[in-house]
């Protein structure tokens, strides 16, 4: 998950992972990505580890399944979002909006 961090005021860190990374950042997040100015061309997506799962209070998937690493206790969210790779920019505007909006809802409960 790539999110705009400012929706956590800073009192909250996210990581990025899957469980199937590609070799690059899709170009249509890129595109949709800078014109919120967050800049991601440069970033590469990195293999969901035990280690990285572990290191989070709380792992949101993104419809691995089996495929995530299981960490009993851990709290899991899913949110069903659609791969990004070749839509049309409009809905991947659409999908990098809901999940600001999701992150926004999910920074506001850690804190309440």
């Amino acid at each position: 998950m790539i999110t705009n961090m400012s929706a956590a005021d800073g009192t909250h860190a996210a990581r990025s992972a899957g469980t199937t990374p590609a070799d690059r950042v899709h170009p249509e997040v890129v595109d949709v990505m800078r014109e919120i100015d967050i800049d991601v061309g440069d970033r590469k997506p990195q293999q969901l580890t035990q280690d990285l799962a572990e290191w989070a209070d709380v792992v949101v998937t993104m419809g691995c399944g089996d495929a995530c690493p299981y960490i009993p206790g851990k709290r899991y969210i899913d949110w069903e979002l659609r791969d990004p790779s070749g839509l049309p920019l409009d809905e991947v505007r659409r999908i990098r909006d809901d999940v600001a909006r999701r992150t926004q809802e999910l920074a506001a409960e850690l804190d309440s």
